[in-house]
């Protein structure tokens, strides 16, 4: 368990400390809200930081190119899912984007089973750090940041149609060999 490992590990543990502060009060507790979006931004960073520190230092490992987009996709749907009940962001978005999850976590699996590990793709990263921008400014919930955070929302949505299309034509021959 070296530490980029670990760091991905506490984004993970993090995640029903964040749900809890941000539905805390139906999120109309300021407070609660802020510390919410700290440990959101905390969380967010250690994607950044863990991914950083395991291709600087060559401490790349299977369960970390699992974990990783797995920690990501929980921090980020939790949070989706949390700002539908608060009226921040429709759920047909959130359905969109959590298919998209499923999907690739069922190639993953497949892949798996083959003896593959499907790392990350850029599209991938890009679209969780617009999702990540996207839920801060959606926390954040401030008046005149609302043509940002609705146009952060739709990028977001954009590249995860876009990662997911990548996903499917990169990988679609795991799907063949694969035992389905």
């Amino acid at each position: 368990m070296n530490m980029p490992n670990k760091l991905t590990t506490l984004r993970v543990l993090l995640v029903p400390l964040f749900v809890f502060f941000l539905l805390l009060e139906h999120g109309q507790n300021h407070t609660f809200r802020m510390i919410s979006l700290l440990i959101f931004v905390v969380a967010s960073l250690t994607d950044f930081i863990d991914g950083r520190m395991a291709r600087k230092h060559n401490m790349v490992t299977d369960f970390g190119k699992f974990m990783d987009p797995l920690a990501d996709k929980l921090l980020v749907c939790s949070a989706l899912i949390c700002l539908i009940d608060l009226d921040a962001i429709p759920a047909w978005m959130v359905v969109v984007i959590i298919s998209r999850e499923f999907i690739i976590s069922g190639f993953r699996l497949v892949a798996s089973d083959n003896g593959v590990v499907i790392a990350a793709s850029y599209w991938g990263k890009f679209k969780t750090t617009f999702q990540m921008i996207a839920v801060i400014l959606m926390i954040l919930d401030i008046p005149v940041l609302a043509p940002a955070t609705a146009a952060c929302t739709w990028i977001a949505l954009i590249l995860t149609i876009i990662s997911l299309v990548d996903y499917i034509a990169k990988n679609y021959q795991i799907l063949l060999k694969g035992d389905i």
